[in-house]
């Protein structure tokens, strides 16, 4: 009994003492960590505030549209980047698909980019003879999307020699794949302005 009292009070002091020691940082300079939902105003380029406002007036739309009833499947298509900026269109429906599919609204099919790799895995499990035939995903299986969620972004950019002006416009539409009919569409508008 005494033994078995010592023993837990030991390996309580090492769990307290291993909580309290923090790791080391590495590096330093002018390096830190920011708030992520912090305004981001470092250019008037597109940026990580303008992703994740349209992304949430995007996802909060569609969700209260009542299109989505029954949580139907999706298959998302690249947003076209009509800007003369790079931008990342992808991160933005990866957002969008993230927080519909945190709140249960949909599902989605592999997307047209990801196609690519569905078809191989299944390819790889049915014909390489690899694979316990009890384990393996049969072909002719996948579920067909009921809608595809397609858009575009585009921007004006005008200049004086004292201020520069960016409007974004983001465009995105639900379609269903059967009728060919939008279902949704809605748009977001972004303006920077920068006096030089």
């Amino acid at each position: 009994m005494i033994i078995r009292a010592s023993l837990i009070a030991a390996a309580t002091l090492l769990a307290s003492g291993c909580a309290s020691t923090s790791s080391p940082v590495l590096g330093g300079g002018n390096i830190s960590y920011g708030d992520s939902k912090a305004v981001e105003l470092v250019t008037n380029e597109f940026g990580s505030t303008d992703l994740q406002t349209i992304a949430e007036s995007m996802t909060r739309s569609l969700a209260q549209s009542g299109v989505l009833q029954g949580r139907p499947v999706i298959q998302v298509y690249d947003v076209k980047n009509k800007t003369s900026e790079y931008i990342d269109t992808r991160e933005i429906t990866t957002s969008i698909k993230t927080q519909l599919m945190k709140s249960g609204t949909a599902r989605f099919a592999s997307d047209n980019t990801d196609m690519q790799s569905q078809v191989d895995q299944l390819k790889l499990q049915n014909q390489s003879g690899l694979y316990k035939n009890s384990t393996i995903a049969k072909t002719g299986n996948m579920v067909a999307a009921q809608y595809r969620l397609e858009g575009s972004i585009s921007s004006i950019v005008k200049r004086s020699s004292d201020y520069k002006d960016v409007f974004y416009k983001f465009s995105l539409q639900l379609i269903d794949v059967e009728s060919g009919l939008a279902e949704w569409m809605d748009e977001k508008e972004i303006r920077k302005t920068t006096e030089r």
